[in-house]
């Protein structure tokens, strides 16, 4: 998931490559040059499925995505981006890459629709974040396979999830599938930064291209034994919005060996980092906290009690819990005097704020400035991305149900809002997509892979790999069928 820096550049670019990467022969055409024509569909099916087993063709993708550095920034996504097309166009998938810049290619692939269905994207992004190799037990961009599990920068966040993409829509595309609506894969540039050269440019400049009524997208999945019977596969259908604002706090300046003569910033500042710190927000209620107390508990839970009645269930309830039920404020960027003699005359205070959905700014900016109290300051709002929420009486959440059911009887899907967001605001603000996060995850324990995530060791167990691909193939044929 992503740390967001809002921009928009106004540089203008094309697609780098707007190729239908099908199964290609060559041919000549009536002046004698060569050019590519696709096979006839029904002789696109490559025999894969017969010798390599799903779990083999994902693992192996997947290990071959991990080795190509996507590091971002720079990014450089290209890099994966051709080699899915290339892997794509051996199993009969139309795939287009666009970009704003050479290097950074978004690829959008697709099954087309046969009967004027609803469109299903399966969202994807091949960015990741830094990785140090003297902290890792084994090269960040080895793809190592060592008892069971696949290591590497990206495995988990999140090219796990693009390798089960990718074979699912291929093993999909090899068996003859023909959906009612379209069955789109897309594989995004730039969601660990968020600099417009991704899912948020494809929508403004490309909307067609990743326009769908429903999508699963990263976020949650993990199962949860919270005891007594109560095992639950978490879904996120809502997400705060990121709202970091700035407070520009003004003083006098002078010498520091005087300070009696001087009006210190950072010293009042520090005075309104005291009163953040104090701010506790009346508990609120998002309908998704509230689903997801009532499964577990049985009964309808006030915001009062909330964070209570999680605490008896299991720590991780509450962990889940208590960032949902107002919003968020933690001091984060101070800068001050750049010399040690001289006392500021203007202190910076950069504060992470995250919003519940149906928050805003206004509404937080009222508390905000009541918690800080009268003084000599500025205060600005950096952005407002996020903050959005899908409905769970869908058929896309009656598919995640009905998985689950098939794969785990005794386990239930459990809705919830993450205290971070991903690029599925975007799809929700531009077309009304109904989003989810969900890729199941049953191996690995649910708080080692939450320590593993942009920290070293990040991994993937090979199950639960396999198990994406049999989720990502039921909900394409639920909604799609």
């Amino acid at each position: 998931m992503a740390r967001r820096r809002s921009g928009r550049s106004s540089r203008p670019w094309c697609a780098v490559s707007r190729c239908h990467a099908r199964v290609l022969v060559t041919v000549r055409d009536g002046g004698g040059r060569a050019r590519a024509a696709p096979l006839p569909a029904r002789t696109r099916v490559a025999p894969l499925m017969a010798t390599v087993t799903l779990r083999e063709e994902a693992t192996d993708l997947l290990q071959r995505l991990i080795r190509l550095d996507t590091v971002n920034p720079p990014g450089n996504e290209t890099l994966a981006a051709e080699l899915l097309r290339d892997y794509l166009a051996d199993n009969g998938v139309l795939a287009d890459l666009y970009a704003r810049v050479p290097e950074r290619a978004n690829l959008v692939a697709r099954i087309p629709g046969q009967g004027g269905g609803p469109r299903l994207l399966l969202l994807s992004h091949t960015d990741t974040v830094l990785a140090d190799a003297a902290d890792w037990q084994f090269d960040p961009w080895s793809g190592e396979l060592r008892d069971g599990e696949i290591w590497g920068r990206g495995a988990l966040d999140m090219k796990g999830q693009v390798a089960a993409n990718a074979v699912a829509i291929a093993s999909l595309s090899r068996e003859g599938f023909e959906p009612s609506g379209d069955l789109i894969f897309a594989a995004t540039a730039d969601e660990e930064v968020g600099e417009d050269f991704g899912l948020s440019w494809l929508c403004r400049e490309h909307p067609d291209a990743v326009r769908a009524e429903y999508c699963v997208n990263e976020g949650a999945g993990d199962r949860i034994d919270f005891g007594e019977g109560r095992i639950f596969y978490l879904c996120s259908a809502a997400e705060k919005m990121s709202s970091p604002f700035r407070l520009s706090v003004h003083g006098r300046s002078g010498h520091a060996s005087m300070p009696g003569i001087a009006d210190n910033a950072l010293v009042k500042a520090a005075t309104l980092i005291m009163r953040l710190a104090e701010l506790r927000p009346e508990p609120r209620m998002e309908p998704e906290v509230a689903a997801f107390l009532r499964l577990l508990v049985g009964r309808q839970v006030e915001a009062e009690e909330a964070l209570e009645v999680a605490r008896r269930v299991h720590p991780i309830a509450a962990e889940l819990v208590e960032p949902l039920l107002s919003l968020t404020v933690a001091p984060t960027i101070i800068s001050a005097s750049q010399k040690r003699n001289v006392i500021p005359a203007l202190c910076d205070l950069i504060c992470d704020c995250r919003l519940l959905p149906s928050e805003t700014q206004d509404e937080a900016e009222s508390l905000l400035r009541e918690t800080l109290g009268p003084g000599d300051y500025d205060f600005e709002w950096l952005e407002g991305q996020g903050g959005t929420r899908s409905p769970i009486e869908t058929p896309l959440w009656e598919a995640i149900e009905s998985f689950v059911a098939a794969e785990e009887p005794e386990a239930r899907v459990a809705p919830v809002c993450l205290a971070g967001f991903t690029d599925s605001h975007w799809l929700r603000e531009a077309f009304g997509t109904v989003a989810y996060g969900f890729f199941p995850m049953r191996t690995m324990d649910p708080e080692v892979a939450a320590r593993l995530v942009h920290s070293a060791d990040e991994r993937i167990a090979v199950e639960d790999l396999e198990l994406g691909v049999r989720f990502l193939r039921h909900v394409a044929r639920q909604i799609g069928g």
